[in-house]
């Protein structure tokens, strides 16, 4: 009876030994897996960090601190809402922010002395039609066989996302020819060549893509005014690159 009892005490003392080193296990196993938990959430609040700071430093300075003429708009930097502007109501139904009207007419006027007749296809957009274009040219692309991933990143290619697009500021203006007048070809290379005289820059020049975002567009023009139209057409320079150095530029 006695072995009998003394044998139960050491299996029983057995039993207990091994419960504690499995809870002893499970303990540093949670210890552990909290080490880990908490090391990731710091690595991914670095990367969240990460993304933000490009986003708030696209370029050297706050946007509040360019004039409104020099107001950056592009996939880093979207519009939080918009524009609080006067509109002038162009004779085909198109608007476009007040104050780049006079330019805007003086350029079409003097490029009509001399035989290029081009037309504003598109001026200012609401974010609801931006949402419209972005979304029928994604429809486009799946009509094509695209899936939307895909589909989605071609159509940013040629029509900016919501928020990010310059029409959005009712500063730019896509130009095309009227067609009973001229052909597109004229029409690009006249204000390839003399648009800066006006205030007005090609947004979107061939071999810059990776810094825009956006492809080649020959008829995408933003206006700047006439002091950066100069010195971003003569240095060959986008309007991002303008602005990484408008503190020493001013």
């Amino acid at each position: 009876m006695v072995a009998a009892r003394a044998l139960r005490f050491s299996r029983n003392r057995e039993r207990s030994k091994r419960l504690q080193i499995v809870l002893i296990i499970f303990a540093l196993l949670f210890i552990i897996c909290a080490f880990l938990a908490v090391c990731i959430r710091i690595e991914f609040g670095n990367v969240s960090h990460d993304i933000a700071t490009v986003k708030t430093t696209a370029f050297s300075i706050e946007p509040s601190e360019v004039p409104w003429n020099l107001i950056l708009v592009n996939v880093s930097l979207p519009l939080q809402e918009e524009p609080d502007v006067e509109f002038t109501l162009l004779s085909n139904g198109q608007k476009v922010d007040k104050r780049i009207y006079p330019d805007l007419q003086q350029m079409f006027d003097d490029a009509r002395e001399q035989g290029v007749y081009p037309i504003v296809r598109e001026g200012y957009r609401t974010h609801k039609q931006q949402i419209e274009t972005y979304n029928d040219k994604v429809a486009a692309y799946m009509r094509e066989g695209y899936k939307r991933g895909k589909a989605e990143e071609l159509a940013g290619q040629w029509v900016a996302v919501p928020g990010s697009s310059e029409h959005e500021l009712g500063l730019a203006v896509d130009i095309n020819a009227d067609k009973e007048r001229s052909d597109s070809d004229t029409v690009y290379s006249w204000l390839a060549d003399n648009a800066w005289r006006y205030g007005f820059i090609l947004r979107y020049p061939r071999g810059k893509e990776h810094i825009t975002g956006i492809d080649y567009e020959p008829w995408h023009y933003r206006y700047v005014g006439k002091e950066a139209a100069e010195q971003i057409y003569e240095k060959g320079i986008t309007l991002e690159e303008y602005l990484e150095n408008y503190p020493a530029q001013n």
